[in-house]
Order: structure tokens, then C-alpha cells, then sequence
């Protein structure tokens, strides 16, 4: 709309009306459809209803710009073409590539269609703007796993501003040119896109696909997206995720970059995260800890025990594996145990990272309790 209202779009205007019967030849030849014989380039806005679809041109002047309607509404007048109006799409498309020098354009297979869009629009631009047509590059769908192409019109799509929301804008640039043109992108806003950002993390900054996913207002941290998922659901505000964060080894120096993640980590878990993701620290011990087994207890004592010992979540990781070993207790029956004492629930977030990012002296309180816990 803006670019209209500027009158960036008012010459390609003129130029339409005046050659709107070449335009609709063009049309009817590529498209292969009849046009009606009130046909226009050019839709007007309704100074009176604000309708762009009850409207029709009866009439222009090139030289004052302007143009003669008719509306459904009743009213009938002369109006400005400069934020007046627009050009139907067919015709938008050719004048916005001479308008804005485009050499190159990326679109949907549905354009591509013998007869589509750019068909029409690539003789358009050559015979009415005098434009060399763009480049074309013909890319495949977006699907939204487990139930297929986005459509706007069906309702099923994630818009821009809602994949911004969770997706850091460079990991949403990667997920577009990490994949041929050809190929369609399979978008799973759940754990696959926690994969995603992982997987971008994880490039050289030097590669290719890095340098084209940049963008100018990019905040970007190094600290693992699933981490800091993990973080904000233990913290207690931002000066508490910090701290958690730094426990766990991580520079948050650049304060504004972790907090721009940690915003995009707490509106997926709100929008897109499993169930299994989520978690609530317990404020007691729950009662399934009565099942524990005497093995379970002796490693949750040890545990706590030895927690101090360990300040890293390598550290943590490895310690609980030695302990399960010491003991001859399978390590999974170990990491149920504690996650049961935590959260209540048989398996949780990376253990090393999650034991990290809480207070040493809660889980101490916590698995000592747990080791005492028996059966009444």
C-alpha cells in the first residue's frame, strides 16, 4: 500500500490504462481465459466505502492522473490514481519489477503454470514497461507437517510474523536456503524445529548458507535453544535465567541477544512445544518416590553427596553415570529416579544441563529427602 500511496506505482498506472486493450490481448493469448468487455487493469478504492471490488473505471485522464469511477455503493466521481487504487495482480506483478529493478524472483510452482503469473507477467513487463523479466526461480510448497500445504485460504499456514516470533529471523532465512528450490520444506514448529536452530548453531560462520541467513537486526546467542527452553522454566525472572545460564557455563555478556532467544524459547513453548517438553519443578517431594527402589535410594544419597564435587553439566552427566555404575544400577533408572523427584514425570530435560541451571543446595534438600522416602 505504501508504495502506491508514495506514487512510486502512478506512471505504471498511466501507462496500463493507456494500453490496458494491448494488456488484455496479452491476457486472453497466454492465460487462455476471456476477459469481460468492461474490463481494467487498474481497481479502484472507494472514496466513499472504502470497497476495492464494487468498483469500476469508466473513465481516465493521463494528464491530470486521474480516474473516473463508478461504485456499487452509488457513488460516482473522479479520484487521484496515486493512492486511488491498485493494479490487478496480474498486471501488479510485471510493473513492481520495473518499479523496484528486480533481476531475480523466487515464487511458488502455481505461478510457474503454463499461462500463470509469470507467463502473462513476462510479456507485460517486455511489451507495456520495456523491462527485461526477472530471473525466474520456481520453488516447491511449504508444508506443515501432518497436514500439508500452507493455504492461506484454508486456514492452514503460519504466517511471517508468527514464525519470527519463535524462529530467530537468520534461522528462519536458513530454513528457506538450506533447501533446493525444488524440494519442498517440511516446517514441524515442534521438536524439529528445536533440530533447526541446533543445526544452525552448528554452522561455520564462514560457510555460505551462514553469510546469506544474516540479517541487519540480527541478536544472535551461541547458548543452545533447547537449553535456554530448559532455563526459563526453572528461572524466575531474567536476572535468575542469567544466573542459570552463567551456572551452566554459558557468556551472557551480550545481555540483549540472550533475552531476544529466551523470548522466542517462551513463545514456542506457549504456541508449539509438545507436552513432553514442558515441566513444573515440584515444590515437594511427589509421592511416587515412595516406589523407589533400595538401589534408587542409595544413588539419590549419593547424589546428593557428591553434587558439590561437580560444576560442570559434563561434570553432572558423567557423575550420575558413575554412580549408577558403583552400584550395578541401569543409568535410565537412575535419570527416572531423578526426574521424578524434580518434576514428577519419568524423563525431563538433558539431565547435566537441567541439574546445572538449579540451585545445588535445593537438590541436595531434595534427593536427600527422596533417599529417605520409603513405603508406609
Amino acid at each position: 500500500d505504501q508504495v502506491y500511496n508514495d506514487g512510486k506505482y502512478t506512471q505504471s498506472i498511466i501507462n496500463t490504462l493507456e494500453q490496458q486493450h494491448t494488456i488484455a490481448q496479452i491476457l486472453e493469448k497466454t492465460s487462455h481465459r476471456k476477459l469481460p468487455d468492461d474490463w481494467s487493469p487498474f481497481n479502484p478504492l472507494c472514496p466513499r466505502c472504502d470497497s476495492i471490488t464494487r468498483t469500476r473505471v469508466t473513465g481516465f485522464n493521463s494528464k491530470s492522473q486521474t480516474v473516473d469511477i463508478v461504485c456499487a455503493c452509488g457513488y460516482t466521481g473522479t479520484i487521484p490514481v496515486t493512492g486511488g487504487g491498485k493494479l490487478t495482480w496480474r498486471v501488479d506483478w510485471p510493473a513492481r519489477w520495473s518499479i523496484l529493478g528486480v533481476t531475480v524472483e523466487p515464487f511458488g510452482k502455481d505461478h510457474a503454470t503454463s499461462g500463470g503469473s509469470y507467463d502473462t507477467g513476462k510479456e507485460i513487463a517486455k511489451e507495456i514497461y520495456h523491462y527485461t523479466p526477472p530471473y525466474p526461480i520456481v520453488y516447491e510448497w511449504i508444508m506443515l507437517k501432518g497436514k500439508g500445504a500452507m493455504h492461506s485460504s484454508k486456514g492452514l499456514a503460519i504466517s511471517i510474523n508468527e514464525m519470527l516470533g519463535v524462529l530467530p529471523s537468520e534461522v528462519l532465512r536458513y530454513l528457506i536456503i538450506r533447501s533446493k528450490p525444488g524440494k519442498h520444506i517440511e516446517f514441524d514448529p515442534g521438536t524439529t524445529l528445536l533440530n533447526l536452530i541446533d543445526e544452525y548453531d552448528r554452522l561455520d560462520s564462514s560457510s555460505r548458507a551462514h553469510q546469506l541467513s544474516q540479517t541487519k537486526k540480527a541478536q544472535h546467542s551461541k547458548i543452545p535453544f533447547k537449553h535456554i527452553v530448559t532455563a526459563i522454566q526453572v528461572a524466575s525472572g531474567t536476572r535468575a535465567l542469567l544466573d542459570i545460564l552463567e551456572r551452566s557455563g554459558y557468556d551472557t555478556t551480550d545481555t540483549r541477544a540472550v533475552l531476544a532467544r529466551a523470548e522466542n524459547a517462551r513463545k514456542w513453548l506457549d504456541k508449539y512445544a509438545p507436552p513432553y517438553v514442558k515441566f513444573t519443578i515440584q515444590d515437594c517431594l511427589p509421592q511416587t518416590a515412595k516406589s523407589f527402589s533400595t538401589k534408587e535410594r542409595q544413588a539419590l544419597l549419593k547424589l546428593a553427596e557428591q553434587l558439590l564435587e561437580w560444576n560442570t553439566p559434563e561434570e553432572i552427566h558423567n557423575g550420575i553415570y558413575e554412580i549408577a555404575k558403583s552400584i550395578t544400577l541401569e543409568p535410565k533408572t537412575l535419570f527416572r529416579a531423578i526426574y521424578v523427584s524434580l518434576v514428577s514425570a519419568a524423563s525431563g530435560p538433558r539431565l547435566g544441563y537441567f541439574l546445572a541451571s538449579l540451585d545445588k543446595d535445593f537438590l541436595i534438600r531434595r534427593f536427600n529427602q527422596a533417599a529417605q522416602e520409603q513405603k508406609e
